[in-house]
């Protein structure tokens, strides 16, 4: 007889045995139960992410949501035809947008970030938080990012800002000489906030990046990259189209 996928028995704040669509254990091991369980996440499901897979905004959202186990519906937008439907939840019509069943849109990454551990923080995220080193990397570091990656665009010395750069991750490889990750030894929404640029700013030329001296952030940037986490969050999916089939999270 086939068995009933226990992704009914999750709750709103995504605690429960098992994982919703594709990530469900049962799912995997029992395809009779497939339809159940998609069933079951559909009925569970608390907002929909729209999100575009490369970008650094997006990675944190989506894996801050993935380790909270809150049920979101993965909608990939392609940027050159952004869909309407993200449009009219957010006039930004930038992602990641965050529209929750219950609750006003969320159009800002950090903040959903917090939404989502605020429902359900298994590894305490929120109490490694270091919002001044945060805010730091989202203003000072991303401006410098932008300039070095994208010169043209911004009429700037790609050098100068490349340098202005890697001056900012100085102190976080003396912070990381002193414990595992960024701001304690575990890791936390701090890691997962910044890491994303970090990865995007080593990206424009590796051999340079590897050749500077960071021995401890080097290995911390490889093992956040390497960890089964961010390939969840990496996930390759198609653009969403209305009438597609939901994707799932995770």
């Amino acid at each position: 007889m086939p068995r009933r996928c226990d992704c009914a028995s999750r709750t709103s704040d995504g605690a429960g045995a098992a994982g919703t669509g594709a990530a469900c254990p049962l799912y995997q091991a029992h395809p009779e139960s497939r339809r159940d369980c998609a069933g079951a996440a559909a009925r569970s499901v608390s907002a929909i992410l729209y999100s575009f897979r490369r970008c650094p905004y997006a990675m944190r959202a989506r894996m801050a949501l993935l380790v909270s186990g809150v049920p979101v519906e993965l909608r990939e937008v392609a940027l050159g035809n952004k869909p309407p439907e993200m449009i009219a939840a957010s006039a930004k019509a930038t992602v990641p947008v965050l529209v929750p069943d219950k609750g006003p849109v969320i159009d800002e990454s950090i903040d959903i970030m917090r939404w989502a551990l605020a429902r359900h923080d298994p590894e305490d995220w929120l109490g490694g938080e270091d919002r001044a080193l945060i805010g730091l990397f989202d203003s000072d570091f991303k401006h410098h990012l932008d300039r070095y990656k994208y010169p043209d665009r911004h009429t700037a010395d790609p050098i100068a800002h490349r340098d202005a750069g890697v001056s900012l991750l100085i102190p976080l490889d003396a912070r990381l000489g002193q414990q595992h990750n960024l701001s304690r030894d575990a890791c936390s929404i701090t890691d997962i906030a910044i890491m994303p640029f970090i990865r995007q700013f080593a990206a424009v030329d590796q051999g340079w990046f590897y050749r500077q001296p960071l021995p401890y952030l080097q290995p911390w940037l490889a093992r956040q990259m390497g960890s089964a986490l961010f390939e969840r969050a990496m996930l390759r999916v198609k653009p969403w189209v209305a009438g597609d089939p939901p994707v799932y999270l995770g």
